[in-house]
């Protein structure tokens, strides 16, 4: 996909045209941000005030911040190795007038120099066949089946790995990110290059099956997979894996891909999850909790030594044995439904821990770090309002996203000004990352509702999507009005003041997090179907034991797995939510909760 950039010219009344041009044609001072970033110029450099509050961080003084007009047109100018960016979009997401967190990273960063970085970009499952597709009727199907099932996740993983194949060389860092099933398929990747590898450049015979035995679980799968590695590929790392609300409706039945739910080639994962998402075929998938055992390689069973670093058949007996001193049957505690141990993850795990436990690429433990955010599925990853919109509370989890890449040292280059667009101030960022200012409250705010205007609209692409029995496809606001605060900025009209006013990052996050939520399930009653038809979940409980149950979803809220123990990580601007009000469908003023139950005090993330 080529992305478009955009030119903006400001004339003397103020007001900002744009135009658009071929990015190849436009000189680096010369390009601007794409249709729906609204950029900003830079903050004030007065001094900030500070205020006291037990809840906030204290302000860092101004003159420990880097004067903005000084920042250089790319940050950061260079880094020591070359960086390969690939990001994964989601399912039936492109570019279009309603882009997702993906989209909008992918024209932050920079792509005029394949020297330093460079950029893939992936459409959504469900968005692309395969070139063996022959018809148009086959072509429609194929993509509505895979839109449905994600049945050609193959193709997507495989392209993503001759992607790399074709232009990774030693020293070179990789980054990954994804949305939706995109991510799915960004941490199948990291799962199958470490577990078989890279192969070398132009090896296109050998993708296919380096994938399948990838996807094999069994002994054969295992015992050659690193055989294959030592004998046709080299080991790699991913140095930063980013992803947005990661689902695990991938396949018509519920299997789990080897070194998804953890790897250890990975160095840092970050992970945006949301909050309000209700909806069955959207549970979220999440890392793999911290395994007791994994922290005492010691006191794992001795096993018989093999050419390929560890016994499969010692690991299924010790799961068996396991299994036959636990009850077989329990009460779901979080449905009525019956559970069981899912003892095919739970061998997935142990297996996954002893290949890594072997793998000469498992130095350094990877730095986990998932943070729950405010509203539903697009609302967190991107894509439920248009691009023209000026504030959204997907904004809110890339800039955090997007600030991680900087605190983990990536390499990722972006553009300066583009930043300014998502409401970011590269002064910052770099040449080191300040702490974040106080937050600014929530009280004496309303949280915007859907422009009622929009919700017919609304209602017929969510109904079309689910009428086409695509449930994975996520449906998109067609609200062409923005929201700036509690004002509602109907058909585009601002005021002069409005148009030239100056937003911190503070502001940007009142905003942002003050922006409608949208529910599938309100906007879309045919969404229901899906919640009465029985499916199998699954989730992980303490000490890396998975167990499945199958039962009737009803919108059940998701599930936040062991907070008491491990605790639960909460996006800072959440809080800001919670102290603001939203006026109900009665006309009443109350406040808003988030849909996941939170089991005391979160550990709030800046």
């Amino acid at each position: 996909m080529t992305l478009t950039s955009m030119q903006h010219q400001r004339d003397t009344t103020g007001k900002t045209s744009v135009t658009i041009g071929n990015e190849a044609e436009k000189t680096e001072e010369e390009l601007s941000v794409p249709k729906g970033l609204l950029f900003s110029v830079d903050p004030p450099l007065e001094e900030a005030k500070t205020t006291s509050s037990p809840r906030s961080r204290p302000r860092p003084l101004r003159e420990h911040r880097v004067d903005s007009r000084l920042v250089l047109s790319t940050i950061p100018p260079e880094h020591e190795h070359r960086t390969l960016v690939l990001c994964f979009d989601g399912t039936g997401d492109q570019f279009d007038v309603d882009n997702s967190n993906i989209v909008q990273l992918c024209s932050l960063l920079k792509k005029d120099d394949l020297s330093r970085q460079m950029v893939y970009y992936q459409a959504g499952i469900g968005t692309y066949t395969s070139p063996k597709v022959a018809t148009p009727m086959m072509s429609r199907l194929a993509k509505a089946t895979d839109m449905l099932i994600a049945n050609q996740l193959n193709a997507h993983v495989m392209d993503g790995y001759e992607f790399l194949m074709q232009n990774y060389t030693a020293g070179d860092h990789i980054c990954m990110f994804g949305f939706s099933r995109g991510a799915y398929t960004a941490r199948s990747l990291a799962g199958m290059l470490h577990k078989v590898g890279l192969l070398p450049k132009d090896n296109f015979q050998q993708v296919p099956f380096a994938y399948k035995m990838y996807t094999r679980v069994d002994k054969i799968g295992w015992e050659q997979s690193n055989a294959f590695k030592e004998a046709f590929c080299r080991d790699v790392t991913i140095h930063f894996l980013g992803v947005w609300d990661t689902v695990d409706s991938v396949g018509l039945l519920p299997k789990r891909l080897p070194f998804t739910t953890s790897n250890t080639i990975v160095r840092t994962f970050r992970h945006a999850i949301s909050l309000d998402e209700r909806r069955a075929k959207f549970k979220p998938n999440l890392w793999n909790l911290p395994h007791s055992r994994s922290e005492h390689p010691q006191d794992l069973p001795p096993s018989r030594p093999t050419y390929s670093g560890f016994s499969y058949r010692s690991i299924v007996k010790d799961r068996a044995r396991q299994a036959s001193r636990s009850p077989k049957q329990r009460l779901s505690p979080l449905s009525t439904s019956i559970e069981w141990e899912s003892s095919e993850d739970n061998r997935l795990s142990d297996l996954e821990e002893r290949f890594s436990l072997h793998s000469e690429s498992n130095s350094t433990p990877t730095d986990v770090q998932e943070v729950w955010f405010a509203g539903c599925h697009c609302d967190v990853g991107g894509g439920s309002v248009k691009n023209s919109t000026r504030h959204s509370l997907a904004r809110i989890s890339l800039r955090w996203m997007i600030r991680e890449c900087f605190k983990s040292n990536t390499g990722i280059m972006f553009n300066s000004q583009r930043l300014k667009s998502v409401g970011l101030d590269p002064s910052t960022l770099y040449p080191f990352v300040t702490p974040r200012l106080q937050p600014l409250s929530g009280e004496n705010h309303t949280i915007e509702p859907i422009p009622k205007k929009n919700k017919s609209n609304l209602w017929r692409r969510a109904s079309a999507g689910v009428r086409k029995l695509i449930p994975g496809r996520d449906t998109r606001s067609t609200s062409d009005s923005t929201t700036l605060g509690s004002k509602s900025l109907k058909d585009g009209k601002q005021s002069e003041s409005e148009k030239i006013r100056i937003l911190t990052e503070e502001e940007e996050d009142l905003m942002d997090v003050l922006s409608p939520k949208y529910d599938q399930l309100k906007i879309s009653p045919l969404w229901w179907l899906l919640e009465l038809i029985p499916m199998q979940f699954r989730y992980q409980r303490k000490c890396d034991e998975w167990v499945s149950y199958f039962g009737f979803n009803i919108a059940r809220p998701r599930h936040i797995p062991e907070q008491s123990t491990n605790g639960v990580w909460v996006h800072h601007s959440v809080r800001i939510r919670m102290e603001a009000e939203k006026v109900g469908s009665n006309g009443k003023r109350r406040k808003y909760s988030p849909k996941a139950h939170l089991e005391g005090e979160p550990h709030w993330v800046y």
